[in-house]
Parts: structure tokens; sequence; C-alpha cells
């Protein structure tokens, strides 16, 4: 397991692209799968999460072909869904979003499968697919009271529609519900208490697939087959997400970031950033399947803000490198309502917490959350990720902050989600000093 070794940067200027949307990565791979023809995908991101989806959509039938430049142009050659029963257990490595969504499309077919994963996706909970997609007719069983994987899914080649109350507001259980919903017949809904991201829903309206939403209920109906076509997957906010931090609680700093994406769904992130008083510019073009654009960054003093309600289903995936940012600012910083981070990767809440306290940071934990004090200086220390590569970045960061040496133990899980992240950590690093 590799270690990484950050020591503090002064002032910087750069201009940096980020990989691919993993989300929409994920998703573009699914729907061109489903669709009734070719489909070339550009600005895919070719991390260990988005191959463990590739891989297990081959393992279904569904053909690929690598159209060159690092493998984030590719070919797929949709299936009408007419996928093949694997051969062999599926194994999902480190993503949830491959496990749970690809439930949805097992649902939805009349054979068994057995999906499994790492060490760490055997601890995530799936009872919260499995309850909505057994009303739907599929069978599915794990371990415990929880769900746990590996799981077994036994499909019907015809599923019942259902009109599901989610008790959490999460985009994959909606897309796992949506996805399954093709193969239902008749219109299938899902409510959930605040709206969750909305990619799958885009993704439908651009592959011509008919799906609504009424307030907080987003509807779907049966027998559809997508219609194949391109599309182009933007930066991803949530890798951007290091970077702002990065820049904007650095006095003299300036960063610019292009193609990043810009969905409304997703930038909770920079609008808790405004109100740390971060000095943020937009340009956004709407022109394709998914709103992206520049941000441009001008680093300065941040200040202590509170997160939580609504905004939390926004930023999730932000928090960690958030709480690094109220480490950074005047004043105590309050997150809450964030309980769904127990349940990520690691523990993410207990994770923030001792790892910024190693740093110097007065943090205090609670079920849902954190209340954190910012501090003058942070000091150097040795971090242990986890195994979670938001961890490990969040921290990675906090280190060009940090008097002395930061060591962040075990950084190989960032291949997960943003190959090319130390590299150009270690630019930053090489311009800053």
């Amino acid at each position: 397991m590799a270690d990484l070794r950050v020591k503090k940067v002064k002032d910087f200027s750069a201009e940096l692209t980020v990989p691919g949307d993993k989300s929409i990565s994920h998703r573009a791979l699914m729907f061109s799968a489903l669709s009734n023809g070719p489909c070339e995908i550009t600005g895919f991101l070719p991390g260990e999460d988005c191959r463990a989806t590739r891989d297990a959509l081959a393992a279904m039938g569904v053909q690929f072909e690598e159209l060159g430049d690092g493998g984030t142009a590719i070919r797929v050659h949709g299936c009408r869904g007419e996928f093949t029963a694997p051969e062999r257990a599926i194994d999902c490595g480190n993503s949830g979003t491959t496990m749970r969504l690809l439930s949805g499309i097992l649902a939805g077919c009349p054979f068994e499968t057995e999906l499994t994963g790492d060490a760490s996706l055997t601890r995530r909970p799936m009872k919260r697919v499995q309850l909505p997609l057994e009303k739907m007719g599929a069978r599915i069983r794990g371990k415990g009271d929880r769900c746990l994987p590996p799981l077994k899914i036994t499909g019907r080649e015809k599923l019942t529609p259902i009109h599901y109350e989610s008790p959490v507001a999460s985009a994959q259980v909606k897309s796992a519900i949506m996805l399954a919903g093709l193969r239902a017949e008749g219109k299938t809904s899902i409510s959930e208490p605040h709206p969750s991201r909305d990619h799958t829903e885009r993704m439908l309206n651009y592959f011509l697939v008919k799906n609504i939403r009424e307030g907080d209920t987003v509807s779907i109906w049966g027998g559809q087959t997508p219609e194949s076509r391109d599309i182009e997957v933007p930066g991803d906010i949530s890798s951007a997400a290091f970077w702002i931090v990065a820049a904007a609680a650095r006095d003299g700093a300036r960063l610019l970031i292009d193609r990043v994406g810009l969905n409304p769904t997703r930038i909770g992130i920079l609008g808790v950033m405004i109100r740390m008083g971060a000095q943020l510019i937009e340009r956004v073009d709407e022109s394709g399947c998914e709103p992206m654009g520049s941000i441009e960054v001008i680093g300065g003093t941040l200040k202590a803000t509170e997160i939580g309600g609504e905004e939390i289903p926004t930023l999730i995936d932000e928090i960690p490198i958030l709480s690094v940012a109220a480490a950074l600012a005047e004043g105590t910083t309050v997150i809450k309502d964030a309980k769904e981070l127990r349940v990520k990767e690691s523990d993410r809440i207990s994770a923030v917490a001792e790892n910024l306290r190693r740093m110097g940071v007065p943090v205090e934990e609670f079920a849902d959350g954190m209340e954190i004090t910012g501090v003058e200086k942070l000091k150097g220390a040795e971090i242990h990720s986890l195994g979670d590569h938001r961890i490990a970045m969040a921290f990675a960061i906090a280190g060009l902050f940090a008097e002395g040496e930061t060591i962040i133990r075990d950084v190989d899980c960032i291949e997960t989600s943003y190959p090319g992240f130390i590299r150009e950590l270690e630019q930053l690093q090489a311009m800053g000093r």
C-alpha cells in the first residue's frame, strides 16, 4: 500500500481540467448498453470504479471498443437490454454505484446473478435497494438484516410497477428503481424526502426515454428502449472540489478549472464555499446532456458556516473536503443531517474527525455530523485514509496548508475515482513553494 507525503505550499496560479464525472460515466455505460445501437462516450473516467461497471456489463455480453485517448473514449454496442447470464460472480470492486444500479438492471433479467466486491463494499448495506426491487418482483438475498454483499439476484423478465416512498434522498436508490422500471409493465414512481442528483433523469431524457418529475416524485414508463446517442461526460465537480478548496483558502492563489460539470443538483459545494467567503466565477454551457463550463477561483480568507438540510444530497461526497475548508476557516462550522456519511467507503464522519484532530483541529463529532473549529495553522500528521479515496484526497489538500510534513497512508484507493490526482498535486507543490 502506497503512502503520499505532502508539504506546505504558498500561493499559486494554475489552469487544469479534472477527469470525467464518475456518476455520469457509470450511467453513460449502462444506458448505452441498454440502447438500440452503438454509442460513443468521450470524457469517460477510466478509474477503477467505472472499470468495474464496464467489466460487469462485458460479463453480461455487452461489446466495447477502445477509441484511444487513454481509455477516455469508448464505443458501446447497445444490446437493447438483452443481456446474457454471466458465467461467474460479478466483482463490483469498491463501487457502490456499480452494485446498486446494476441491481436495478438485473432485477429485470430472467436469470440469477451474484454481485460481490472488495472488503469495503461488502460492509455497505444494500437493503435500501433490496426492498423496492423485491416489491417489483425480483429476489435479492444478502447477509443479515442489512443485506450486506455478496448479493444473489434472481430477476424477472417483466416486473411489477410500484410507487415507492424512499426514506432517504439517494440517487443510487432512485436510479436502481428507474432502471428496473424500464422492465415493468406500466408506470413506476419514486418519491424522495428531498431531490437527489438528477443525472439519471437527464440521461433518460437525452436517450429519449419518457420520464417526468412532479415535485419530489419522478416517474418512468416501462417498455421503452433508449435511443443510441453519443455522449460527452463533463469533468467531475467532486474531483474539482479538492482544488477549489485548495485555491479558495490560500490568499493570493488563482485557479481556473475548465469543462467541469455544473449540474444544479451537484454544485451545492459552490454555494457553501461562497457562503464561506470564497470568490468564485462560473461560466455555464447547457447545450449537451449535462451542463458544463468553467470555474474561476481567487484565493482569500474563509469564514465558518452551517451545512445541513436539503443541501446535503447535493454535496454529500464533498463533505470531507468541506471539512478541511472548515478547519482553515475563521470560526466554528457545523455540519449536520449527514448520517449517510457513516455508510460510505468508510465511516467518513469518524475518519474526518479523527484525522482533523491529528492535525490540531478541535472537532466535536455527532451521529449525523461534526462541529469543526478553524485553527490558524494546521500541523503535519500521519493520516489514515482507511482505503477511502475521498479521505485520502481531502487530507492531501490539508497537507498543503500544514506546518511540517503530512503523510497519508494507503493512497492506492485514489485511483478508484481520480487517476492523475497525485500528479496534479505534485505539480501544484512544485509551483507553490
